[in-house]
């Protein structure tokens, strides 16, 4: 139950309770389409002049459509209504150091058309490159109506200013980046650590998502980033700094990290680890007596999975050593929040055949609460950080609204 906030509320009034109720017509359709009107009334409890009322507004406004009639054993035959997926869409803008994928989806997160563009070092030069893009994008897909763009960072945002001000893995400082991308596109623009936004893609379009009300997504690519939903809600504390557990100190003076902070959770199991566990023990085999080629080229993560698939002992430590402090940091996550589920997040889950039970035998010697917390891997084919970005403009309107 949360407390009222008498210096910051809202009171009820009759256009909260119309917007509560579309709400829960518009999350029966997308749950149980095809339905009816007389099936939406039925399990909403909605009287059906009140359930016509929301619907005909919804078709109106293009959220829902009529599909084919049903069959009645007396009277007018139902029509089944649909979430209006080929005329309402949302543009998701997933960040990452290297790279910046754009995509624009449906309301069930399927996407149409994907790109993507070099992320460039200078914050400005970013926004220069990508306002065009997304301004191409809507007008090529002009038959769809596009509700607003999701952006997933590698950092947080300030809910108040609503600006990136912690971002180590990206070597931006403070910044806007919602003002202008509004002003090019004519869009609400949503901005969101990409952690908080697979946690929200697995909560809204995740296979576990029935019956799960605590969940953490645990992000793993260049750093380590945790996304918390505690009791159906995203949790972001006063300010959206809440779930930075990348940052915790897993080993007293330990090596630096980007943040400033010394043997954070993200150095020692993240990507960037693990191609330092690789790089460090290649270096020592080439110092040694069977040494006598020049030094390749630098791995990159995808190279250290492909040979630990083939069983190059070196790449197979090195992802080991990541899984064990994975591991290590997911105990801390078990034992002080239990949540029913921690869904590991990035290409990390390739190798979950041995990642997968190193972490769970870890956490089963370190967490003693017996909560009864499911690890479970997502599938990296389903691009869980683009699918996030749609979440967060689609849970404007199909999630509680906030009153009191």
């Amino acid at each position: 139950m949360r407390k009222i906030d008498l210096t910051n509320f809202q009171v009820a009034t009759s256009e909260t309770a119309r917007d509560i109720n579309r709400r829960i017509v518009l999350n029966l359709i997308r749950n149980h389409q095809p339905i009816s009107r007389a099936d939406l009334a039925r399990h909403s409890g909605l009287q059906r002049s009140t359930v016509s009322v929301i619907t005909e507004k919804l078709i109106e406004e293009d959220w829902v459509k009529e599909g084919a009639s049903g069959h009645a054993p007396r009277g007018r035959r139902p029509r089944f209504l649909h979430l209006n997926r080929e005329r309402v869409g949302i543009i998701g803008v997933n960040v990452r150091p290297a790279t910046t994928t754009i995509g624009l989806a449906d309301l069930d997160a399927n996407f149409v058309a994907q790109e993507s563009l070099p992320t460039a070092d200078d914050p400005q030069r970013f926004i220069a490159d990508l306002a065009p893009r997304l301004r191409n994008l809507i007008e090529m897909r002009s038959e769809i109506s596009c509700e607003g763009i999701g952006v997933s960072l590698p950092g947080r945002v300030d809910l108040d200013s609503q600006r990136l001000v912690f971002a180590p893995n990206l070597g931006w400082g403070l910044i806007d980046l919602k003002t202008p991308l509004e002003e090019a596109t004519g869009l609400p623009v949503e901005l969101e650590n990409a952690a908080n936004a697979c946690a929200l893609a697995e909560f809204w379009f995740g296979p576990r998502r029935e019956g799960v009300r605590n969940l953490v997504a645990v992000t793993v690519s260049e750093g380590i980033g945790t996304g918390l939903i505690l009791n159906d809600q995203l949790a972001r504390g006063s300010t959206g700094m809440t779930g930075e557990f990348g940052h915790i100190t897993v080993v007293e003076d330990g090596l630096e990290c980007k943040c400033g902070n010394r043997g954070c959770w993200e150095v020692y199991a993240s990507n960037s680890a693990a191609i330092r566990y690789y790089s460090s023990s290649s270096s020592t085999a080439r110092n040694g007596k069977a040494a006598a080629k020049s030094p390749a080229a630098a791995p990159v993560f995808d190279d250290i999975l492909r040979l630990a698939e083939q069983g190059d002992p070196k790449a197979v430590d090195a992802i080991n050593q990541v899984a064990r402090y994975l591991g290590i940091g997911v105990a801390l996550l078990v034992t002080g929040l239990a949540p029913d589920v921690i869904v590991v997040v990035g290409e990390i889950t390739r190798a979950w055949n041995r990642v997968g039970p190193i972490i769970n035998a870890i956490v089963k010697s370190r967490s003693f609460t017996h909560a009864p917390t499911r690890v479970v891997p997502t599938d990296p084919a389903g691009d869980p950080r683009l699918r996030g970005t749609i979440a967060l403009v689609l849970q404007k309107h199909f999630g509680a609204p906030l009153v009191a």
